[in-house]
């Protein structure tokens, strides 16, 4: 084999391993001789510095013996930290594979994360360039040294000097380069693995904190090494500073939870409850009401009413106006625009295309910010042919006459800009750039005007708003998903905008007068301060006078129109939570199959089918079960099954509760099968009074019904 060959290994995952009591032992016993034979050392060089003291004369003496104490003070500690780093029992071993050439211990290699691109390395790395040289800092590369290497032997490990192409091996010493998966290589044209898709997607959160607050930096350093070791838990700060941990599941949660005590932060913590994700969307009217009757219009108007009258609360009556059609005209407040919003609901298919296509949708997102302030960008041919791609299967799921053309006029995806939601331009004579500008070779450029030219100032506006309403929905503060807004009305009147820049202008101006006369009249120095100051007033009205624009009071209440307007166009349609769903694959004996359909039933789930493993007496059941109703579920059926039965559960999609969280009873043939009350178990509603509850907003719900003055059998005496 080649000496020049080209080595490539692949790291799948960093394992944190316990040392045994005789590797323990043997570390001590090496940091208890190199903090001997560095006292030796101190001492032979503290003798010889005294002999060269005692030849000189004595003033000279006192300084060199001060320097002396503090040397031996730093290398004190110094060689005090072995064995502080001695009590950390464990170290993290890579798992790797390795694909070419022969891999050597203490050999530098490249370590290539997973989203590295070798067109960009090797156009910002010198030619001919290795890592054992300094190499430029390119993202996602970095240069390591293997310290050691292992040979997977069970629980044991047996360290080896060099490992061949095709064999499975540890590497120690990467924890510091690597976070989950990496490419390891010796040139940097390499193209990285792609990394690990895990069939469990971490679904349930849950916040933690310390229970001593001093101890945070501990709890911080541990799940910083819990990340690293778990391939499927994710750790992440939300924007309230509260520290989150995502799991799969339940038994997932909790093991998690016991590592962070036992071994990677070694403190005492406390977990909130377990934090289910839930998503808002809107349906189709229904065509039949609870007992399955024709449905008329009437449920029809008496939404649409009921969204206006909670609106005129908020509001006044000649602000908002809610047609029978669902489509909100809203006006803001200094009556200088005026907008109308329609939500529609988008195909399932839709939905989950644009849900599984979020990376594409942000590099898509890049790209179109990277044209709009004049960069250029070197795309890939793959990236294009993806995106293009990702634009005919949408036109191919938006069918009909009501999506004509609608791919075309996609103003933005949310939330965050990548979301399963979508931003439609409808409004007349409204040309903007399309969001697929990136795959077309030449674009039109936009029409001028002076209407249009203000309109388009406020074009970020309209997308922050619409982006603020699909990441918080108006049910229960959830994310949106599955719905289009349709912008078809958006006016604004020049003149009243004009007028109202110019007398924010004059403001300002009237403004830096009045400061530049104060500092003058302060002052009154050398002309040189003067200049300054005219500088400096000078400097402080340009960006001022160019931010009136974007930046100003209509820009705000513009975002936050669009953001009411498009929560009561959600109002307005038949709007439904949705769970997510783990899909549960169950093995089980005949006689316990009745046990294991109760179960089920109990937990809000329903079976899809089953069917009888050959050659056995055992069935093999899926389902699929709400993550809400997950919790103890594993536990109550293998004690209903007396063990006989196991589930296995894996999160698989998103699914719409069909029942209407504010479905009150309005046709006679339901006031007389429901009652005048109502009061059967409505799924939804108990769900999104369980988030709003726990996020602190207003729950509806009554404590005492029908209460009857209290009565005492005793006579009054």
């Amino acid at each position: 084999m080649g000496q020049n060959e080209c080595v490539c290994a692949c790291v799948r995952a960093c394992v944190r391993r316990p040392l045994t009591q005789e590797e323990i032992a043997q570390r001590r016993e090496l940091a208890r001789q190199r903090h001997a034979d560095r006292l030796t050392a101190d001492q032979k060089a503290a003798e010889s510095h005294e002999d060269l003291t005692h030849s000189g004369s004595a003033p000279q003496e006192a300084q060199p013996a001060g320097h002396s104490t503090v040397k031996m003070e730093i290398r004190t500690l110094k060689a005090s930290k072995p064995e502080e780093e001695e009590e950390h029992k464990e170290t993290f071993i890579a798992f790797a594979r390795v694909y070419s050439g022969v891999v050597k211990k203490g050999q530098r290699l490249f370590v290539l994360g997973p989203k590295y691109d070798p067109a960009q390395g090797l156009s910002m790395m010198p030619e001919g360039s290795s890592a054992s040289q300094c190499v430029p800092e390119v993202p996602h590369l970095s240069c390591c040294s293997l310290e050691s290497l292992y040979l997977l032997m069970g629980r044991e490990l047996e360290e080896l000097e060099e490992v061949p192409a095709g064999n499975v091996l540890g590497i120690g010493g990467l924890e510091e380069y690597i976070l989950k998966s990496a490419t390891l290589s010796t040139s940097p044209a390499c193209p990285p693995f792609t990394p690990l898709n895990f069939e469990a997607t971490p679904i349930v959160r849950v916040a933690i904190e310390p229970k001593h607050p001093s101890d945070m930096p501990k709890l911080v350093h541990g799940m910083r090494l819990l990340n690293q070791a778990d391939p499927c838990a994710e750790v992440l700060i939300q924007e309230t500073g509260e520290h989150v941990l995502v799991t799969a599941g339940e038994v997932h949660l909790q093991r998690c939870l016991d590592d962070l005590r036992e071994r990677f932060a070694k403190i005492e913590i406390s977990a909130s409850k377990p934090i289910i994700p839930f998503r808002e969307t809107v349906v189709r009217p229904p065509k039949v009401d609870m007992v399955n009757e024709d449905l008329g219009k009437q449920q029809k108007v008496a939404i649409i009413h009921q969204v206006k009258e909670e609106a005129s609360q908020g509001r006044t009556s000649d602000s908002l106006h809610v047609d029978p059609s669902g489509l909100v005209t809203l006006i803001i407040p200094n009556r200088l625009a005026t907008m109308s919003v329609r939500a529609i609901p988008l195909p399932k298919e839709a939905t989950d295309l644009l849900e599984s296509s979020t990376e594409l949708i942000r590099t898509l997102e890049q790209l179109n910010m990277s044209l709009r302030e004049g960069k250029s960008l070197d795309v890939s041919l793959r990236t294009l042919e993806a995106i293009a791609g990702l634009k005919t299967q949408l036109e191919c799921l938006l069918p009909g006459r009501k999506w004509r053309n609608a791919v075309e006029h996609i103003w933005s995806f949310g939330p965050r800009r990548y979301g399963p939601n979508i931003l439609l331009n409808s409004i007349e004579g409204y040309q903007r750039p399309s969001l697929w500008q990136c795959l077309a070779i030449g674009h039109k450029a936009g029409e001028s005007g002076a209407q249009t030219t203000a309109i388009r100032d406020f074009d970020n506006s309209i997308v922050s708003g619409f982006q603020l309403a699909t990441l918080s929905g108006p049910m229960c503060e959830e994310p949106l998903m599955g719905v289009c807004f349709s912008v078809e009305r958006w006016d604004i009147q020049s003149s009243g905008l004009s007028q109202h820049q110019d007398s924010l202008e004059e403001d300002s101006i009237s403004k830096e007068a009045s400061v530049d006369s104060n500092m003058e009249r302060s002052t009154k120095t050398s002309p040189q301060m003067e200049g300054m100051a005219a500088g400096l007033s000078q400097a402080r009205r340009r960006p001022e006078v160019a931010s009136t624009d974007c930046y100003g009071p209509v820009s705000g209440q513009l975002i936050a129109a669009m953001k009411e307007a498009c929560r009561h166009a959600f109002l307005a349609q038949p709007q439904r939570l949705m769970a997510a769903m783990y899909t549960c694959e169950i093995m089980a004996t005949a006689e316990v199959l009745g046990r294991v359909y109760g179960v089920i039933g109990k937990r809000e789930g329903r079976v899809l089918h089953e069917e009888m493993k050959e050659g056995t007496e055992m069935f093999i059941i899926k389902a699929i079960l709400p993550v809400a109703e997950s919790f103890g579920f594993a536990d109550e059926i293998r004690k209903r099954t007396s063990g006989l039965a196991s589930p296995q559960l894996v999160f698989s999609h998103w699914e719409v509760i069909s029942s209407d969280p504010y479905w009150v009873p309005t046709s006679e043939e339901e006031y007389l099968h429901f009652g005048e009350k109502a009061d059967s178990a409505n799924q939804a509603l108990k769900y999104m009074n369980a988030v709003r509850r726990r996020k602190g907003l207003y729950v509806e719900e009554k404590i005492v019904e029908h209460a009857e003055k209290q009565r005492t059998l005793s006579k009054n005496k």
